[in-house]
């Protein structure tokens, strides 16, 4: 079968801060891929950076909800000539709490980070992939963008909304040779779950690096195809 090769593959993972993000990035790294991280935690960003021996072009402390921020990127990147083949979205916030709880800040959060964030990061890269005629977009809505939990209103309403969202653009790109993939994970065991106020058992859940390993996977499809969906859950807890 004749796949993808990720050497001097250019792959901008956003949120590579996180469990997963990061976790990513070391493996696209170790594949030979030109890898470009964002985050919003700079000494985080930095220390990951060091240990890849990353240039400072690849490298971009970015909030997916500034407009600016995107468009530093998009101006480093094009003067450090890179051109992203790769985007892997490893953004988001789970805001859960009851609905009645959920306050409108609540609710905009969510939105402007997880329907938003990803609008503006693919908008950033759309048109040098169309101009190469070529691009792989990874999003990783998690399984409450296709299913109900009690307590993510706010949160399923914007992965809900990012689902509907890529699947719209995907319409738009048929005719060209930019690939959309929709990764639907389950509970991973991440940083995600630091600052979330709900009884989980998060030994039961995915590990972040076999999540990642999905992504680097994804990363290499059948160049006669594409992996539209993909779900991955911990076994004890499947939803979908």
């Amino acid at each position: 079968m004749n796949m993808e090769k990720l050497k001097d593959k250019v792959a901008l993972i956003a949120g590579a801060t996180g469990t997963i993000g990061e976790a990513t990035a070391r493996l696209l790294h170790q594949s030979g891929a030109k890898v470009i991280i964002t985050g919003r935690n700079e000494t985080k960003l930095n220390e990951i950076a060091a240990s890849l021996n990353l240039s400072p072009a690849n490298v971009h402390v970015l909030d997916v909800k500034s407009n600016l921020d995107i468009a530093l990127m998009v101006e480093k990147l094009k003067d450090a000539n890179l051109n992203v083949d790769i985007l892997i979205n490893a953004t988001g916030i789970g805001i859960i709490k009851p609905f009645e709880q959920l306050t409108e800040e609540d609710f905009m959060e969510s939105i402007a980070i997880n329907l938003l964030g990803s609008v503006r990061l693919i908008q950033s890269v759309l048109p040098s992939m169309k101009e190469n005629k070529k691009g792989l977009i990874i999003n990783i809505p998690g399984v409450l963008g296709k299913t109900p939990m009690a307590g993510a209103c706010a949160y399923a309403a914007s992965k809900y909304a990012l689902n509907g969202m890529m699947k719209s653009l995907r319409e738009e790109l048929k005719r060209t040779d930019i690939r959309i993939t929709q990764l639907f994970l389950g509970g991973v065991d991440s940083r995600f779950w630091d600052t979330i106020d709900l009884r989980v058992q998060r030994d039961k859940m995915i590990i972040g690096e076999e999540a990642a390993k999905a992504i680097w996977f994804l990363c290499q499809q059948p160049t006669s195809g594409v992996v539209s969906e993909m779900v991955i859950q911990p076994f004890n807890h499947q939803v979908i």
